[in-house]
């Protein structure tokens, strides 16, 4: 309980660091925010109507200490292009955007858990050299070129799967192979470095003299103890996912939070914006807090203050 609240406490400050940030995205806009959505030959009265509407005649602190107060409540702000709240737009594209991303990551350790455990085995042979090539591969593909090669191999040439749009299973395939590649690529590589230092270990040796099967020493004993840096990488990598889910869902017309966020970038929607990137920043630092707790998990001596 002490590891959960002292966890609990470090996130406060990073999460009002994030809140102060995302309030002055509107400030730091070069000119001025209401010329950028109405235009600069607007009706002065229409830009003191939406300058009203937005507080931004109201002093600084006081925008500062509104717009805190209004997102602890839940409340941020309406929509300039709806006209509905934008809380409950991003609700509306979170589950496309989940799904997206545990498709993704589901991709990831089906490809990089057997890549990195049997190039840890088999060390200096072909397929540890085959899988290191593909980690090489995987990271040099960004998702812009890797999604539309799947589009044009699996949808137009084979016509074995669909594109736009969500739906079933076979609309997630894509998607999710080209944002869970280069997470795999990435991940392949840590598996295989943190099994090569536990497998020197002297409880290996010990555990292999006793007589275990080789694949029992490693699944139960080694892989279990080489847990903690593959964690880690699963979680960093969420928000980098989220991240590159805006470019992947923009290619396969995925209705999810990253579409949302270019959506209301083009028509200058900053309400939307800002609650997108809060959202997005939020949720990564919940992905670090969850990923702290289950070192807990994984290796009980880093509970101990």
């Amino acid at each position: 309980m002490t590891f959960l609240l002292r966890r609990l406490l470090w996130t406060l400050p990073i999460l009002l660091g994030v809140l102060t940030l995302v309030f002055f995205l509107l400030h730091l806009v070069p000119g001025d925010p209401v010329d950028l959505m109405l235009g600069e030959n607007a009706l002065p009265a229409d830009r003191e109507q939406l300058r009203h509407a937005l507080g931004l005649d109201r002093p600084i602190p006081q925008q500062y200490g509104r717009y805190l107060l209004n997102a602890a409540r839940g409340d941020l702000g309406q929509s300039l292009h709806s006209r509905r709240p934008v809380a409950g737009l991003i609700l509306e594209r979170v589950p496309a955007t989940v799904e997206l991303m545990l498709g993704a990551i589901a991709v990831a350790l089906a490809l990089a858990l057997p890549l990195g455990i049997l190039a840890a085995i088999q060390r200096g042979h072909l397929l540890d050299s085959g899988s290191m090539l593909f980690a090489v591969l995987g990271a040099a593909m960004p998702n812009f070129w890797l999604g539309p090669l799947l589009i044009l191999v699996f949808a137009i040439r084979l016509d074995w799967l669909p594109v736009n749009e969500r739906g079933g299973i076979e609309h997630l395939v894509l998607p999710a192979l080209t944002l869970g590649t280069g997470m795999a690529a990435l991940l392949s590589r840590i598996t295989r470095a943190a099994l090569l230092d536990v497998l020197g270990e002297d409880y290996i040796r010990n555990a292999r003299a006793r007589g275990l099967g080789r694949w029992r020493v490693v699944l139960r004993h080694a892989l279990r103890n080489a847990l903690v840096p593959i964690i880690t990488i699963v979680g960093l990598q969420v928000g980098v996912l989220l991240s590159g889910a805006i470019i992947t869902e923009s290619i396969f017309d995925w209705p999810g939070l990253g579409t949302l966020l270019l959506e209301a970038i083009n028509q200058r929607d900053y309400p939307v914006v800002q609650g997108c990137i809060l959202f997005i920043a939020t949720t990564y630092i919940a992905v670090n807090l969850v990923t702290d707790l289950l070192y807990g998990l994984a290796d009980p001596r880093i509970r101990v203050p």
